[in-house]
């Protein structure tokens, strides 16, 4: 089974340089990644520079900077140099260009859009107002749509989750570190005493083959630490059917980002 990480960070100025991450990646089987530009950084040399050294592992996802005189022209460049994707935010505006021009030129371009935000956010009327102003867009939500586990009910998670009537939307799957509480007291396997059912709601609605894994490596080694952000979606009775995990693990990335 191909197994592809969908949310990675690396970098010289935060987090861990690639070769940290390609020492865990290594460790767990993980085959390719998908390079997830950091907040705040938009020199995105490193990460070009780290995938073209590693033949076709990594794709990158770059970030355009609010204050680029011209962002579409910065993401075009970006998209020629390789870029496989760009990071928005619903939110997220530019100062010399419509936010709505951004997502809807990296679908003409071809790239991927891997979008941060909260469940407020994703539910929002105007989140839904940008999914269907841009159809040629494909549009991956990130971290489970921001679902935290002191959002119970998650009402909000629930609304969010309308964006599978979207065919060009998927939704990427976190480690269960991000959904669940850490338990008081720590067992000899990483075990987590109460898991709500996000995971499954995903599932029914945009089905394994519109989900993927993504670690949030290296945050996720300050939650469960990356091999349990791997196992706990591997061993999740919501993918347990037929080749629902290869597709959550694999496949879908495989399809989307483009891997060979």
């Amino acid at each position: 089974m191909t197994i592809i990480d969908t949310h990675c960070h690396a970098g010289r100025n935060w987090f861990e340089p690639i070769e940290t991450l390609e020492a865990v990646m290594n460790a767990n089987g993980v085959d390719g990644a998908v390079l997830i530009q950091h907040g705040g950084t938009y020199d995105n040399d490193y990460l070009f520079q780290a995938a073209a050294a590693r033949s076709g592992r990594f794709k990158v996802v770059v970030l355009v900077d609010p204050d680029d005189a011209d962002p579409l022209g910065a993401m075009t460049r970006l998209s020629e140099q390789g870029a496989a994707g760009v990071r928005l935010y619903p939110q997220g505006t530019f100062s010399k260009v419509d936010k709505l021009d951004m997502w809807r030129r990296a679908g003409e371009l071809g790239m991927v859009v891997s979008a941060m935000g909260s469940c407020a956010e994703f539910a929002s009327d105007d989140f839904a107002r940008i999914v269907d102003g841009c159809p040629d867009t494909q549009i991956v939500i990130e971290h489970l749509a921001g679902a935290k586990p002191e959002e119970e009910p998650f009402t909000e998670f629930e609304s969010a989750l309308k964006l599978a009537h979207r065919p060009n939307t998927s939704i990427k799957v976190p480690g269960l570190g991000e959904i669940a509480r850490r338990p008081a007291r720590l067992q000899p396997q990483c075990h987590f005493e109460e898991v709500p059912p996000l995971f499954e709601k995903a599932a029914e609605v945009f089905g394994a083959q519109r989900m993927m894994w993504g670690s949030d490596f290296p945050p996720c080694a300050g939650r469960e630490g990356y091999v349990n952000t791997l196992h706990g979606v591997r061993n999740h009775p919501a993918f347990s059917n037929g080749e629902d995990v290869e597709w959550v693990l694999g496949k879908t990335a495989m399809k989307i980002w483009r891997f060979e």
